[in-house]
């Protein structure tokens, strides 16, 4: 599945940091048996956004054809 330091794909909306499907993510810690996976996401300057602990269902892996893209996160 994944493991430490890999980047992640949202595939649900996280309302509460202002996320939505598409962001990227690091995994910065993976729970036993991968049940759940610990994200940091982060703006393009550095600043953390947040860090939540996910499930795989909630994630997708990155797609290596993927083209990144800059939008102005919603105000919280």
């Amino acid at each position: 599945m994944y493991r430490e330091h890999d980047q992640v794909v949202l595939a649900c909306p996280l309302p509460a940091l202002g996320l939505e499907p598409g962001d990227v993510g690091v995994v910065i810690h993976v729970h036993s048996a991968d049940a759940a996976f610990v994200v940091e996401f982060m703006s393009l300057d550095g600043c953390t956004i947040g860090v939540e602990t996910l499930q795989a269902s909630q994630l997708r892996p990155v797609s290596a054809s993927a083209v990144p893209h800059e939008r102005v996160r919603a105000a919280i």
